[in-house]
């Protein structure tokens, strides 16, 4: 789809043209829902407005002109077009950064399943600024620092939330910071950074799954599942131990969405020489 239109003079006639062909594409891809994402430049895709609306926004504000690929109107997601390999790229160094600033022994994101739509349009808001003429930050950088400062601090989810709160009080009105510990969570648990917990023995003898799932004292030193108070009163179902384990599977998924990472993961099956 032609999107030349979007560097146009909202006065001309390509602009007119180009936004009416964007709502129809939109509605005819969303369905019958009556209130779609607005992508003007002081909504950003956060709020949700009927057709009349988002069209006056568009004229009135203009299109947010770095929303290249419309994930959030249902655009598909052409990974094999010399255009899309190229974004792409720029996806991935992108989740480079996300991943480096995580830290995968601090995050807390929740098990939730992997999407490669989800994670498309959530990279896709490493696009958006995060506030009208910001070029130095992006929602989702933001986020990602901001939430490495929670787990390397040990900041309560309240704490965390109190913050986020303050942080969209102080910067200008408009801004896509999340407003909420669940969004934040909502939005980095797209990246698919999964994890489980695992009771294990203190004394590090066993997992408690497969066969000693249901196990409450260790079978090879005898030492009790359950934590202590310091009344030395029992507190069962509160395990004295937990390993956390990051399934790969999810990120395998993740990597093999990206042409580039996909040649890497792939080169000692593919290209390694033999000797």
């Amino acid at each position: 789809m032609n999107k030349s239109w979007m560097q146009a003079d909202r006065r001309s006639k390509a602009y007119e043209l180009g936004a009416e062909g964007f709502l129809n594409f939109s509605v005819e891809n969303l369905g019958n829902t009556t209130h779609i994402r607005c992508p003007c430049v002081k909504c950003g895709n956060i709020r949700l407005f009927g057709v009349g609306i988002i069209r006056d926004h568009l004229y009135f504000n203009g299109i947010d002109q770095s929303y290249k690929i419309w994930t959030w109107h249902r655009e598909p997601w052409e990974w094999t077009t010399n255009a899309s390999r190229n974004v792409e790229e720029d996806e991935q160094s992108r989740f480079s950064f996300v991943s480096e600033e995580l830290g995968m022994d601090d995050n807390d994101l929740g098990d939730i399943g992997f999407d490669p739509y989800e994670f498309a349009n959530v990279i896709g808001d490493g696009d958006q600024p995060l506030y009208s003429g910001c070029s130095k930050y992006t929602m989702l950088s933001t986020l990602v620092k901001l939430y490495n400062l929670k787990a390397k601090h040990g900041m309560s989810d309240i704490c965390f939330t109190e913050l986020l709160i303050l942080q969209g009080d102080l910067l200008p009105e408009g801004n896509t910071l999340p407003s909420s510990m669940y969004d934040a969570k909502k939005t980095l648990s797209a990246l698919g950074m999964s994890y489980e917990k695992i009771h294990a023995c203190p004394n590090n003898c066993i997992l408690y799954r497969k066969d000693y799932e249901y196990s409450t004292n260790c079978p090879i030193c005898g030492i009790l599942r359950w934590k202590e108070g310091k009344d030395s009163i029992l507190k069962e179902g509160v395990p004295a131990k937990v390993v956390w384990y990051f399934p790969p599977i999810p990120r395998f998924k993740r990597m093999f969405q990206s042409h580039k990472t996909t040649k890497s993961l792939t080169w000692h099956a593919a290209r390694k020489s033999i000797d």
